[in-house]
């Protein structure tokens, strides 16, 4: 089939226009009229990714981040973007991305996230959408049952894919867990939201020192900061599968581990 008819499907999932205005996302390098057989999708769109499309034969790579966030006057070979984009279409392999679009879809990329966690039952958004409250930016739900934060921490380290900077918890070990806001991806700007929502712990990525130390001396839930790639990454079975509902295609997540972090050591004191 051609692109453009696996990008009619991509963008009935994840309309361009729920895209963040700084955004970039869409179709990156490709014809629409060229023949898509096997898609590969992944999180990151680096060297290492394109080694494995090009090894699967996949015509089409879908990630969740952008190549080209910022606007550049030129892609010529001469950096790692533009050795990349030249390999691609040298290769006749497309790369389309769905980033802030897919982070706000119903269900989206925190929905992923918060089932791999372990969140059971109906889930609603952290942030609705001004225009739609039923989608927007991270989930909130509820476990089976109350257990401990220790206990809650453990079980989302074993459902997310496993990277150097595992998981980080604030908070007592033992604090009394049920309710669950997540977002995947860099969720500190919900920090305050969290803490209205009167969730138990709150999960995400990139949270920095100054912003989570004075959330927690004013009383706010407990927080867990994982892996950006990693609270992401369970994405990427949800869209394959929507895929494959709708089309006819070989697909393919990739299980390569793509976070910026490759060693964790911790100190002697």
């Amino acid at each position: 089939m051609r692109l453009s008819q696996v990008i009619t499907v991509l963008e009935r999932l994840y309309p361009p226009e729920w895209a963040q205005s700084w955004d970039a996302v869409g179709l990156v390098c490709g014809d629409p009229d060229a023949e898509v057989r096997r898609v590969l999708l992944a999180v990151d769109p680096v060297a290492a990714i394109a080694d494995e499309a090009l090894d699967q034969g996949a015509d089409l790579i879908v990630t969740h981040h952008p190549l080209l966030l910022r606007p550049v006057n030129s892609v010529a070979a001469t950096t790692p973007k533009g050795r990349l984009i030249h390999r691609l279409i040298s290769s006749g392999v497309a790369l389309y991305t769905a980033h802030t679009n897919a982070d706000v879809a119903d269900p989206g990329v925190s929905d992923a996230l918060a089932r791999a966690v372990g969140l059971t039952g109906p889930l609603t958004p952290l942030a609705p959408s001004p225009d739609d409250p039923a989608r927007g930016l991270g989930r909130i739900g509820e476990l089976a049952e109350t257990v401990p934060l220790r206990e809650f921490a453990a079980r989302a380290a074993a459902g997310l894919p496993a990277t150097a900077w595992g998981l980080r918890v604030a908070g007592d070990p033992e604090r009394p867990v049920r309710i669950v806001a997540v977002c995947g991806g860099a969720g500190d700007s919900l920090l305050e939201t969290a803490r209205r929502a009167g969730v138990d712990v709150y999960l995400t990525a990139d949270l920095r020192h100054h912003p989570a130390s004075e959330f927690r001396e004013a009383g706010g839930p407990a927080l867990i900061d994982a892996a950006h790639w990693a609270t992401e990454w369970p994405w990427l079975a949800d869209a394959q599968r929507h895929l494959a509902q709708a089309l006819d295609l070989k697909s393919h997540v990739s299980t390569l581990v793509t976070d910026a972090w490759t060693l964790h050591f911790e100190g002697e004191l």
